[in-house]
């Protein structure tokens, strides 16, 4: 018979397991091996007394490390909130890149013990709860809570439902925090350095990326476009400050903290759920959190099949504006709320051709195109896929990218818009960028772009558009304010091509040339970047930096030239301002 000690033995028992790890170690031991292990030292000296006095058992260490057991929940939660509290301690004095964090997991569940270590389902769910944990906090599952809510004189945040790596199911975690220590203390090394954006004076929301639960990383284009119906939707109501897609997909695939996000993006609520599609079943959860509070507004679930996806969106988005804006009128809902589009696979080459946009690349835009004329096919009065599709043959255009044909596509896109889709913000922004910039039709695209933005005030892409259109008449002060306005719509957007075009007219050759930068960081051969970039450079006295863009602008483009240039420039008004930009060009390097 095998003893206790035996190795080959395994018990199993159900546990209150407990899971700590150092966030960062092998950064903090590239920057000093000798401090960092002295400091882990003293740190898990804390740690291990903390667990012994709340009556754990420490089973599994790796160094940086801890998995711990306890007989009760209470015991645990409890241990990982004062050893949280008394590590922050230790940091107090210790430079911020060099303070040394741990992150904990607590999980009730089976687990198997062999020669005194752990293993099992319960101990991977806690270990997968720490990794999801802020630096300096505890992060509990959903049978937890349900153990200490009642007895312990804590804070509890729900985090929603989080999808556990190699587990099957998703489970609800929730943040713990003590009731003397508020929680931002906890990773305040990790802030921002720049202050946040201000809360505006009329209710304001981020809907971060709803999970998608389907297993199969096909459907994640349909969970991304039932968050995008929901922004969009959201954006209509002028009551609403509404952030857009490109900010909130910014946190996709994270598990961020909520208050974070509010306090990042400057909004008060955050809705956020999963999307499950299996078959010819569909289940969307969704929630909406107080940013400020952690608390929640309400949650709600749906069930149905597939074709019910626009009624659940409805569903979805009317809830949330009863609830954070209830002196928006019903009759104000129900006018607002509409359907993109009413079928399904045109809707489905709708979202994949967002995805494709989002790319800011030639080769994105093509696909995009592509996707967006299929849609057009299939729904003949799906509007915004006919204004997306004119703003796809504008923008490979702006690649540089010789198109045969395209005004006479254009105007045939634009009669399209015009019959039915002049109540569609986005249809009408795509259309009056590409108005402007490949008909050359200021005035018709000014109307189109005013009233995408009296449609829907909140989009982002129609402020950008807005900007374009003023650059190109001169008016860059203008430009500037209406661009900056989508950058606080849409915090991550890409606003730096419009922006930099603007100050380079207003003679802010530095500021210009950082903007261009920071869109070649992501998209490094974005043509109208390398332009701008390379002419402000020049005027700004960096010579090295304006050739080195115009030489990478000459290798995409071989046959740009000065003489070219107003192939690329679009409609501007103003004479004077082409001669700069070419002188601009010419001064780094460009041939005539």
């Amino acid at each position: 018979m095998a003893s206790m000690s035996d190795p080959t033995n395994v018990s199993r028992k159900l546990v209150a397991v407990f899971a700590a790890d150092v966030e960062g170690y092998s950064r903090l031991m590239g920057l000093d091996e000798v401090g960092t292990l002295k400091g882990l030292t003293e740190r898990r000296a804390i740690l291990d007394r903390f667990i012994g006095d709340h009556k754990g058992r420490i089973a599994n260490t790796a160094g940086d490390s801890v998995l711990a057991e306890f007989g009760s929940a209470v015991d645990a939660v409890r241990c990982a909130v004062e050893a949280q509290t008394a590590l922050a301690e230790a940091n107090k004095g210790v430079p911020p890149d060099k303070c040394i964090h741990f992150r904990i997991g607590v999980h009730i569940g089976d687990v198997m013990v062999r020669a005194g270590d752990l293993f099992g389902d319960g101990v991977n769910i806690a270990a997968r709860l720490q990794t999801l944990a802020n630096p300096g906090t505890v992060r509990i599952s959903g049978t937890t809570y349900d153990q200490v809510r009642k007895v312990l004189p804590m804070t509890f945040v729900d985090l929603g439902v989080q999808q556990v790596k190699n587990i099957q199911e998703p489970m609800r975690a929730y943040e713990v925090n003590a009731p003397s220590e508020p929680r931002e203390a906890a990773y305040a090394h990790v802030a921002e350095t720049e202050s946040p954006p201000p809360l505006p004076e009329k209710p304001s929301i981020a809907v971060l990326p709803f999970q998608n639960l389907s297993g199969d990383p096909e459907q994640e284009y349909f969970a991304d476009g039932v968050v995008e119906e929901i922004i969009t939707a959201l954006s209509r109501f002028k009551s609403l400050f509404v952030i857009a897609r490109n900010s909130s997909f910014a946190y996709k695939g994270r598990s961020p903290d909520i208050r974070q996000v509010g306090r990042d993006l400057g909004v008060r609520y955050v809705l956020e759920g999963s999307v499950r599609r299996a078959g010819n079943r569909l289940r969307i959860t969704a929630q909406l959190i107080d940013a400020q509070s952690g608390a929640h507004v309400w949650a709600d679930r749906f069930e149905g099949s597939p074709e019910d996806v626009f009624e659940f969106q409805d569903d979805v988005t009317e809830k949330v504006v009863v609830a954070i804006a209830p002196r928006v009128e019903r009759a104000e809902v129900a006018r607002a709320l509409r359907r993109s589009s009413g079928n399904t696979d045109a809707y489905d080459c709708y979202l994949r051709g967002l995805a494709c946009l989002s790319s800011a690349t030639a080769e994105g835009a093509d696909q995009a195109l592509d996707l967006f004329t299929k849609a057009s096919a299939l729904d003949p009065d799906f509007a915004s896929a006919h204004g997306l599709a004119m703003h796809c043959h504008a923008l490979r255009l702006g690649y540089g990218k010789g198109v045969t044909r395209v005004q006479s596509e254009v105007t045939r896109l634009w009669q399209l818009v015009a019959r039915v889709g002049n109540d569609d913000g986005r249809a009408l922004a795509g259309a009056g960028w590409a108005v402007a910039y490949v008909l050359r039709d200021l005035s018709s695209a000014k109307e189109l772009l005013d009233r995408a933005v009296e449609l829907n005030p909140n989009l982002a892409s129609a402020w950008i558009q807005s900007g374009w259109i003023n650059i190109w008449l001169g008016h860059p002060e203008l430009a500037v304010e209406q661009v900056s306005r989508a950058h606080r719509l849409d915090p991550v957007s890409i606003t730096f091509s419009a922006m930099a075009h603007a100050c380079f007219f207003l003679d802010r050759y530095e500021q210009a040339l950082d903007q261009a930068q920071h869109l070649l960081l992501q998209s490094p051969a974005n043509h109208a970047a390398l332009r701008i970039g390379a002419a402000s450079a020049a005027f700004a006295g960096r010579a090295d930096v304006a050739r080195q863009l115009a030489t990478r602008l000459r290798e995409i483009d071989p046959v740009i030239s000065v003489a070219r240039l107003k192939e690329y420039l679009g409609p501007y008004k103003r004479t004077e301002f082409v001669e700069k930009y070419a002188e601009g060009l010419r001064k780094a390097g460009l041939p005539e």
